[in-house]
């Protein structure tokens, strides 16, 4: 018999992006437009946690909302992340995940091509 796998552990990742215009099509996990950008979203997502300190246990991150921002060009995003619960992972430090995330996006600004809103990113074990 084989041992059964951990069990998953999930944390929400939030963040907005400045030069992403949200659309109402946004709104509609179904529509194209929801389903590229979160494609495109994922792209520069999952390298960051792949390089962080859970990158053995990370195994995914899952956007659940595109929302409006606070001006016409800003598009907040919410995810879902997840991460196998594993005896080698002490306990999820959200602080550590946030300063790093903090560090590889050059102090909260930058995501691949798009531009991050400074204080924005917040993670949440």
């Amino acid at each position: 018999t084989t041992a059964p796998s951990p069990p998953s552990r999930h944390f929400t990742l939030n963040f907005t992006l400045t030069n992403l215009q949200y659309t109402a099509d946004m709104d509609v996990p179904s529509s194209r437009k929801f389903i590229s950008t979160v494609k495109v979203i994922n792209h520069y997502i999952d390298p960051l946690f792949k390089r962080s300190s859970i990158s053995s246990v990370y195994t995914g991150c899952k956007v659940v909302r595109f929302r409006s921002g606070r001006a016409r060009d800003d598009t907040g995003i919410d995810a879902v992340c997840s991460y196998k619960n594993n005896v080698s992972l002490a306990r999820f430090d959200r602080e550590k995940v946030y300063r790093e995330l903090s560090t590889m996006t050059n102090g909260v600004t930058k995501l691949g091509h798009y531009s991050l809103e400074k204080n924005s990113l917040y993670v949440d074990g």
